[in-house]
């Protein structure tokens, strides 16, 4: 689990940030998905992540092509229902892109504790 390159000519590329989770309505979508593991209907999800019927379609579709999301069609009292589920996979990228988060976020509370120690230096008051 790589967070940040080895370089120190680039210490803020984070690599870790999956431009397919990093979407808003993506990020929502795994998030509800990885705390409700037996997955989560159409329905249920579209409410959870106010997006629209289409919205959800689309962006469940890129999920499912990278392989962190898979959708099961089936019935209900004879009505359709859709259930999606995040996969193995999906939940060990969702990890691995929150532990880069976090590694951004202490960055960058590192560099504001570097600035403040700096501004009150004695003699800068």
């Amino acid at each position: 689990m790589k967070n940040k390159p080895e370089s120190s000519e680039a210490p803020f590329a984070y690599e870790g940030l999956d431009r397919v989770i990093h979407e808003r309505a993506r990020l929502s979508i795994l998030t509800s998905l990885l705390t409700h593991p037996k997955g989560l209907s159409f329905v249920d999800l579209k409410q959870l992540c106010a997006l629209t019927d289409g919205n959800l379609s689309r962006h469940l579709s890129v999920l499912e092509k990278s392989g962190l999301v898979e959708s099961l069609k089936g019935h209900d009292r004879n009505r359709p229902l859709t259930t999606s589920r995040i996969t193995p996979e999906g939940r060990s990228r969702y990890l691995e892109y929150l532990s880069t988060l976090e590694q951004v976020v202490r960055d960058a509370t590192g560099q504001k504790r570097s600035a403040q120690a700096r501004d009150l230096a004695p003699g800068k008051a």
